[in-house]
């Protein structure tokens, strides 16, 4: 069996284009783990290019820290993340994206018809809340939030 390529902390932050700071703190979050050469050096999987990656854009794309580290739980340690592995994480947070997809979808649609509409008629608002009679569904704006 071949042996795992180990990379250092900067060689790391150089490839996924982030600070070394934000490295180690990922890895006290424990998003990611290190091991320490014989000098007491940080040293990362190469398939932690991958797994930094991930967590970077899925940040970008509005994930948690928590989020993230429930999805990398299902990596595997100490071995590349197959395709496999990573396809099933990318269906996870697809169904999650395309939640939120719809939501500021309708949430556009509703305010486009609102912000600025000039009816001056409370008979044809889109979210006017005549009597209250929406907050039996819960708090908040019922009108653009998910049913």
């Amino acid at each position: 069996m071949k042996s795992p390529t180990y990379i250092s902390i900067g060689q790391l932050a150089k490839r996924v284009g982030t600070s070394v700071s934000a490295i180690r703190f990922y890895e006290t979050k424990g998003l990611i783990n290190s091991i320490r050469s014989a000098g007491g050096q940080r040293q990362f999987l190469r398939a932690d290019i991958r797994r930094l990656s991930f967590i970077l854009i899925s940040q970008q794309l509005g994930f948690s820290l928590q989020d993230i580290a429930q999805q990398l739980e299902k990596l595997p340690d100490g071995r590349n993340p197959t395709q496999k592995d990573w396809e099933k994480i990318s269906r996870n947070f697809r169904t999650i994206l395309d939640q939120r997809i719809d939501a500021m979808t309708r949430m556009r649609d509703r305010l486009d018809g609102c912000i600025g509409c000039g009816c001056l008629s409370l008979k044809k608002c889109q979210i006017y809340n005549e009597n209250d009679h929406v907050s039996g569904k819960g708090a908040g704006p019922r009108f653009i939030l998910p049913e």
